[in-house]
């Protein structure tokens, strides 16, 4: 608004060529003229330049919108992009439960072979410890007949070894059986200790970063607030000036023609006075040439009043001419200004229902793979206490069981990469979204718009121990 305030300047010290246009053309001299040429080609200059600025301010206008146009377009796109991804990252995670789950079956398939064998070869050694021992049995009935003094001498001791190695076999299997339920014990209490400090962590770090991004957003509103408000003052003082300066202009010059107007009506009647005196006074002709010479010169002096009244005629015909253009100036601006406006509600329509739709998608989405998990956690929990279950009633031996718990470690920590590799792909989506914003809400912040008038919040949910628009150093941009 430079060109303005400097016609309006011109216009006031510019009053010497005003005093010009109260003549015709016809009466004015040949300076006259060259000055009202020359005043003339400036206010033409003037014009063009006005002109030439609001042309360079709607372009820029224009180009800004297109730009904030293509990159909306740009991160729609984007945001597509991730759905796809996300929707083939699923797909996979699927294929690969389902391996996960042909490999369980598998391991709990060889078990029960191994259970088999097991059984299998027990009673082939119960068997073969029947036959030896009726084998002995027989030799001895055919001894007994020759030993019994013998046999019953050693009858007692016979009782007494037999319950001796009956007490020892069942203090061994005792034992085996309590060395077997510890070390199941201790497994379950490391496995639960892990996944209740796993948790925690990340029940912390969703909480951390839910507080920091809070924080940012609510220094980010009071700042862009402040920096509207101050706008606004200075712009609502601008237009307060210029009003206040030209009605103080025009109340100066009323009450300047005014007093004109007092003075004129007072000579009339000093004049109306002299001309009745000078027919009723009948004095010598000396005293009547005075009194002619006072009235000539009085005379010349209502002539200058009477050519001031008439250049302050003219200035005040320029200086509502002025107010006039000011006020069609005013007008347009003001056109102008609704329309900014109904373009800028219309981006508002369009921006709020494109973060609705995304924050609907986005929403389902991490509602469903929560949903997952929680179902992975609960089969996992379950599968787990099926397998101590069956460790404990097989009664395998410790490198059997270590071998297993290794097998069952290993399955854990690759279902858990997996699980991060889907946290950081909703991670990458969530900082494409927030970079969105940001960008719009930079846009918004040059054009001098609100964001209190948006009529609703940004997408600031936590996922999976992510907050949007908070993720490791990486996610700053996503390569398309």
């Amino acid at each position: 608004m430079a060109p303005k305030k400097k016609a309006v300047k011109k216009g006031k010290g510019s009053k010497a060529p005003a005093v010009v246009d109260a003549l015709s053309p016809t009466e004015m001299s040949k300076e006259q003229l060259e000055k009202h040429i020359v005043r003339l080609r400036e206010e033409l200059d003037r014009e063009r330049e006005e002109r030439n600025y609001f042309q360079l301010e709607r372009d820029k206008i224009h180009t800004f919108w297109e730009i904030t146009r293509r990159q909306l377009e740009e991160k729609r796109a984007e945001l597509r992009n991730k759905d796809r991804e996300m929707e083939e990252a699923e797909e996979r995670h699927q294929v690969e439960i389902k391996v996960y789950k042909q490999k369980v079956k598998h391991l709990l398939y060889e078990h029960q072979e191994n259970l088999t064998e097991l059984k299998a070869e027990g009673t082939l050694s119960m068997k073969r410890a029947q036959k030896d021992h009726w084998a002995q049995e027989m030799e001895l009935r055919k001894d007994m007949r020759s030993l019994k003094v013998e046999l019953k001498e050693q009858e007692l001791a016979n009782e007494a070894v037999v319950k001796n190695m009956r007490l020892k076999q069942e203090e061994e299997v005792t034992q085996l059986r309590n060395d077997f339920e510890r070390q199941v014990k201790e497994i379950e209490a490391k496995y639960t200790k892990k996944m209740q400090v796993l948790r925690d962590e990340l029940d912390l770090r969703r909480k951390t970063e839910i507080h920091e991004v809070e924080e940012r957003k609510n220094s980010q509103i009071s700042e862009l607030m402040r920096n509207h408000e101050k706008a606004f003052g200075d712009i609502k003082n601008y237009y307060n000036d210029i009003t206040l300066k030209n009605l103080a202009l025009i109340s100066l010059l009323k009450e300047q023609m005014e007093e004109m107007k007092k003075r004129e009506s007072h000579l009339e009647k000093e004049k109306a006075e002299v001309l009745l005196q000078n027919k009723q006074l009948k004095e010598p002709l000396q005293q009547a040439q005075e009194q002619v010479s006072e009235l000539q010169k009085k005379l010349a002096h209502y002539e200058k009043d009477k050519e001031a009244l008439t250049n302050t005629k003219a200035r005040l015909k320029v200086t509502q001419k002025e107010l006039k253009d000011l006020q069609w100036e005013h007008e347009v601006l003001e056109q102008r200004f609704s329309k900014v406006q109904a373009e800028r509600d219309e981006l508002y329509q369009k921006f709020t229902k494109a973060i609705h739709e995304v924050q609907q998608k986005t929403g389902f989405k991490n509602l469903l793979l929560e949903r997952k998990l929680k179902g992975l956690l609960s089969v996992l929990e379950k599968k787990e206490v099926e397998l101590s279950e069956v460790l404990a009633a097989s009664n395998l031996d410790p490198g059997t069981l270590s071998s297993v718990s290794h097998k069952l470690e290993d399955l854990l920590d690759s279902k858990n990469a997996t699980i991060q590799d889907l946290q950081l792909q909703l991670a990458r989506v969530c900082k494409a979204h927030d970079d969105m914003l940001q960008t719009f809400e930079a846009k918004l912040t040059a054009f001098g718009i609100p964001l209190d008038n948006l009529g609703f919040k940004p997408l600031a949910s936590p996922v999976l121990g992510q907050a949007v628009g908070q993720g490791p150093a990486g996610l700053v941009a996503v390569p398309t």
